[in-house]
């Protein structure tokens, strides 16, 4: 079987959906799935064309013995509504391009495209679904337009959303089959669409090839947070919330995004036991992730569907998780026993649980670990996935 993927992100960027898009087309070739990526110009997450693709409007590259086609896009991370929407857009149009390859298209038995973007989606369903007839596959990983809302981008009821809401059920209704990140994703496209054919893909993690070595607690408590640091994060509350010294454990960060200049100015001095690591590539960062005993991960916003992927990048390096949010993910936390819940902004519940993992006997917190590593080769596993879609898409 030969299959395309088209997705806004790929690597050699950084962050979840490129990690996402980049885990799924490595998992498909290594079941024997000849698989291509179609995407833009890698950018993300600082919104600037990376060296080695500046100034080009095309670029054909093989990655881990994929071919990955490469088209120009206005890249940014401007808050700027136009300048979001004209980076949408851009890169809608110049795939466009990638049509002028019609043996190579018709070669492809499925398509594979990543939303959001919605405008994206809706330009690759457009061209591989109804120009050249393929069986396409939706990945979604975020409902748009109503995350859109639930984050302030878009108010319910405008023309912008009244927009989007028709390119969602646009994309929804022509996708010949579709793959979700949660639950509650699947469950929203079959209230608009009974009978859709439907398969949960979680943002999993490949398996280490060796046992994670056996944990012991630091002294003092190590925590970590790698991620964005953005609005749906909102990190920087969470920093100025815990008194981090007081209670002598240290708070470790990596990664980047809006409030990054927020956090430095923060922290400078060094004295409220926070420090700032900057970026880390994918392999360093899972290295690296083996050095600490928590992980935090905040939930600023209860987004429909949403399931922070930084759950599954943990379970297979054993770390316990201290979860501030609700919903999907929440629940996950909760009910395999990864880790401690509180609600975001409830910081009270969130320093209690901190205080909870730093007097814990070296015993109870093997019990996480332990859960986290066993779930990660069962429940979670990635290769068992893998198998089980690629019969789905097979199908």
């Amino acid at each position: 079987m030969k299959v395309l993927i088209v997705s806004f992100y790929y690597e050699p960027e950084l962050g979840a959906a490129p990690s996402r898009i980049t885990n799924l087309a490595k998992g498909l070739k290594n079941s024997g799935v000849d698989v291509d990526v179609l995407t833009c110009m890698p950018n993300y997450p600082k919104g600037k064309i990376f060296k080695g693709y500046k100034g080009r409007f095309s670029k054909k590259e093989v990655v881990d013995g994929i071919n990955v086609y490469r088209y120009w896009t206005y890249a940014t991370v401007s808050k700027n509504p136009f300048k979001r929407v004209l980076a949408m857009t851009s890169y809608a149009a110049t795939m466009w391009a990638f049509a002028f390859k019609r043996k190579l298209i018709k070669s492809y038995d499925r398509v594979i495209i990543q939303s959001p973007p919605i405008l994206v989606a809706a330009s690759a369903i457009r061209l591989f679904g109804k120009c050249f007839g393929k069986q396409t596959i939706l990945n979604i990983s975020d409902l748009w337009p109503m995350s859109a809302v639930e984050l302030g981008f878009v108010r319910e009821g405008s023309r912008s959303y009244k927009v989007l809401s028709g390119l969602e059920r646009y994309i929804y209704k022509n996708a010949s089959a579709i793959m979700g990140q949660s639950q509650e994703i699947l469950e929203h496209v079959l209230a608009m669409f009974p009978g859709k054919k439907t398969f949960l893909y979680r943002n999993l993690q490949p398996e280490h090839h060796g046992e994670v070595v056996s944990k012991k607690r630091n002294r003092p408590l190590k925590i970590v947070y790698a991620g964005l640091f953005g609005v749906a994060q909102d990190i920087y509350s969470l920093l100025r919330s815990i008194d981090f010294a007081a209670m002598g454990v240290e708070m470790h960060l990596y990664g980047g995004g809006n409030q990054t200049k927020m956090i430095e100015e923060y922290i400078k001095g060094g004295d409220k036991n926070i420090w700032y690591h900057g970026y880390l590539a994918k392999q360093e960062m899972s290295s690296a992730l083996r050095n600490y005993d928590l992980s935090i991960i905040p939930l600023a916003t209860n987004i429909y569907g949403a399931v922070p992927s930084k759950i599954f990048d943990l379970l297979p390096e054993g770390i316990p998780i201290l979860f501030s949010g609700v919903g999907e993910g929440a629940r996950i936390v909760e009910e395999c026993g990864f880790g401690l819940v509180s609600k975001h902004g409830d910081y009270v519940a969130l320093a209690r649980n901190i205080e909870t993992f730093a007097k814990m006997s070296e015993e109870d917190y093997l019990k996480y670990v332990d859960n986290c590593l066993r779930e990660s080769r069962t429940t979670f596993s990635f290769a068992n996935q893998m198998e089980r879609f690629c019969k789905f898409i097979e199908e």
